[in-house]
């Protein structure tokens, strides 16, 4: 069945299917169109197009520290292209490769710019649109659903997400683990760059003179994240803007990926009760697959996870 994913053998690790992608996937796609879109406190959001022409358009929300050119964006983007859709993949901002104007940058939360894009992409005539999102775009994709409600537009088909951390909290705490601080200090390391260009632009707001003492999300979110946008706190951020408690508000159907060996996840990242999922959302936890992994060799170079979306939009779109 198309929900099944079965690995070799020697995929069969969550730590693996984590970083094989990043190491070696390559995936070309035609360039895209490029587009900056301004927002209404001043700043920009950088999107990618991929037109051929469809009524129906799919928008990709990449993950933490990724950008429209990642890899398994282009994976996805080149599925859907090839079954008829148009492509909309945007960049969150500070991702992309171009620093955002305002002090605030992005988080797993802000809905806000995914709203104003999702509206961007509607106008412009499409009768159907599906989202989908990776990781942390995966968590911004279901809890603008959820805030959505009964008010989504009715052009709005479904969403498939992947590897979604929709327990933040939980996944903070893993990702603090010892056996996690590689992919920690990956994401720590990029975020320095950032926050070295924040503060020489924003001296008075942002201060880095101690960054390397961070070592987990428990002190950059609480320090950075949480100030720079409005909440009190991590544990507030945190509460606020994980997907897990709004999933049981979204109207349209929509899916959760999320392996069972993805090291990032929190056993919260994978609810089983209707009360929590609501009727519109089921969950495939798959034995297999890391986080935004689901790697597979087949000679049309395309991934499982690709696959699953595929399947999942002949029901629904």
């Amino acid at each position: 069945m198309a929900h099944q994913y079965r690995p070799p053998p020697w995929l069969r690790s969550g730590h693996i299917q984590s970083v094989w992608p990043a190491l070696f996937r390559k995936v070309r796609v035609e360039n895209p169109e490029s587009e900056v879109l301004p927002t209404p406190d001043n700043d920009e959001l950088h999107l990618d197009w991929h037109r051929q022409g469809s009524s129906r358009l799919a928008i990709v929300s990449h993950g933490l520290e990724g950008h429209s050119r990642r890899p398994y964006v282009l994976g996805l983007t080149r599925a859907l292209l090839a079954e008829g859709w148009d492509v909309l993949a945007w960049n969150f901002r500070s991702c992309g490769g171009v620093m955002n104007l305002q002090p605030r940058f992005y988080h797993s939360g802000a809905t806000e710019d995914l709203r104003q894009v999702v509206d961007h992409g509607l106008a412009q005539g499409y009768s159907t649109v599906f989202l989908s999102g990776f990781s942390m775009g995966g968590n911004l994709t279901l809890l603008y659903l959820g805030e959505q409600g009964e008010r989504v537009d009715s052009r709005i088909c479904g969403a498939v997400t992947y590897s979604v951390p929709c327990d933040l909290a939980g996944s903070a705490d893993m990702l603090a683990l010892p056996s996690r601080k590689i992919y920690m200090q990956r994401f720590l390391r990029d975020l320095r760059v950032k926050m070295d260009e924040k503060a020489r632009k924003f001296p008075d707001l942002i201060d880095i003179s101690d960054f390397d003492a961070i070592h987990s999300f428990h002190e950059f979110d609480d320090r950075y994240t949480a100030p720079l946008h409005g909440f009190k706190s991590a544990p507030d951020y945190w509460a606020q803007c994980s997907a897990s408690g709004r999933l049981k508000d979204i109207r349209v159907p929509s899916l959760m990926v999320n392996a069972a060996d993805d090291p990032f996840l929190s056993q919260k990242c994978f609810p089983e009760s209707r009360a929590v999922l609501g009727a519109h959302v089921r969950l495939d936890a798959p034995k297999w697959g890391g986080h935004v992994g689901f790697v597979e060799l087949g000679n049309d170079g395309y991934y499982w996870s690709e696959r699953r979306a595929l399947a999942f939009l002949q029901g629904v779109s």
